[in-house]
């Protein structure tokens, strides 16, 4: 782990991680990396990830196009832990080899923003936690009127990450993005502001 600054970036569904993100880029000149851009990117036409889900789950978990049906194969991990896990176990090492790279390339401040950070294990890649931080039923009706999804659905995301609280415990740094975003860029300015943040 070199000395340079490497924050994980991580939350729950929905609870606002890709605007700390951008606020973070924008005013500060991070280098952002995303786990779920990297995962996409993992499940690209003719990835090696993407003929494993395939060899699984047949030919029907693809749109007309080749691209992943990411919908369908929605329906079939968040309703069964074990696939979900598996499929995880496929993408997990790819998203965590990019982000290595990107920390070797990068020349600032990094920041990974990684929703699973504890659950896949990558806490090792960082130098802080920042965990972003609303109330359960803001989170719900965020992931509803963003994804479109109905309350059982949104729920049984939520429900599939480790708890929000859970990742409070653990973390370095809590934004609280329950209104205001005044309030959490307030936080970040504070922290950064700090000489030593132990």
């Amino acid at each position: 782990m070199s000395q340079r600054r490497v924050i994980g970036l991580t939350g729950g569904i929905a609870t606002g991680k890709t605007t700390v993100a951008n606020f973070l880029v924008q005013t500060y000149g991070f280098a952002i990396f995303d786990a779920d851009v990297f995962a996409r990117e993992a499940v690209a036409p003719g990835s090696p990830v993407l003929q494993q889900i395939v060899d699984r789950y047949g030919r029907e978990i693809l749109l007309l196009d080749g691209q992943l049906d990411r919908s369908r194969l929605g329906q079939i991990v968040f309703k069964d832990p074990s696939e979900r896990r598996w499929l995880e176990a496929q993408i997990h090492p790819d998203v965590r080899r990019r982000f290595v790279e990107g920390i070797q390339q990068a020349n600032s401040t990094v920041v990974l923003v990684v929703p699973l950070l504890f659950e896949a294990e990558m806490t090792d890649l960082v130098s802080e936690i920042w965990v972003v931080f609303c109330p359960l039923d803001r989170q719900l009706e965020r992931l509803q009127q963003r994804n479109g999804y109905r309350e059982a659905d949104a729920r049984s995301r939520i429900e599939a990450q480790m708890p929000l609280e859970q990742k409070c415990q653990r973390a370095n740094l809590i934004l609280d993005n329950s209104g205001d975003r005044t309030v959490w860029q307030h936080q970040i300015r504070s922290w950064l502001e700090e000489p030593i943040n132990g």
